[in-house]
């Protein structure tokens, strides 16, 4: 997925300036697909050269005028395209798990120590989705449409920190295990 995209998912939930939709990958969108402020701007100002986004210029007293984005005609169509082109698997790329298989007994209790730290952040990470999921989405089986698709990217993030979790318990233990054998 490329950044166009997902600025053009958040522009088809709803129009916005440059400055929402960078307040949006902050709170929602930025937990699945990291942008910085500048990055947005830019690929703002790429889709509207390419037509798949336009813009209201709003007045603003003693400042420039700000530009209320939306998603064109061109641009829901491009989204929509992209939505039903078969995804790719994604390739893991994990620096813990080659530290992992690059080990030896003495990097052990550094190692545990790295790995409870990820796992702290995890735990971190899946207490902000679950607070998202009981504060925004309290009767799920109500849900349609975009809160629907919303919803279940959020479970989907869920799930993953749950696993990671496991993951990351299941390491300590064995490794933990090997670190006690070798003493």
């Amino acid at each position: 997925m490329a950044l166009e995209h997902a600025i053009m998912v958040s522009l088809a939930e709803r129009p916005g300036t440059g400055y929402e939709i960078s307040r949006q990958f902050d709170r929602s969108i930025g937990h699945f697909w990291s942008a910085t402020h500048q990055q947005i701007y830019r690929t703002l100002r790429k889709l509207h050269a390419d037509g798949l986004v336009s813009y209201e210029p709003i007045a603003q007293d003693g400042r420039p005028d700000k530009k209320v984005y939306s998603l064109s005609d061109s641009g829901r169509g491009a989204l929509h395209a992209w939505v039903t082109t078969p995804t790719p698997i994604q390739q893991l790329r994990d620096d813990l798990g080659l530290k992992i298989r690059a080990a030896h007994r003495d990097d052990l209790p550094e190692l545990i120590a790295e790995l409870q730290r990820h796992r702290e952040l995890h735990v971190a990470r899946l207490h902000l989705y679950q607070g998202f999921e009981k504060d925004d989405y309290p009767a799920p089986d109500s849900l349609s449409g975009r809160r629907l698709h919303q919803y279940l990217v959020l479970r989907g993030g869920v799930r993953i920190e749950e696993a990671f979790i496991d993951w990351c318990d299941e390491v300590v233990s064995a490794l933990q295990r090997e670190l006690d054998e070798n003493l």
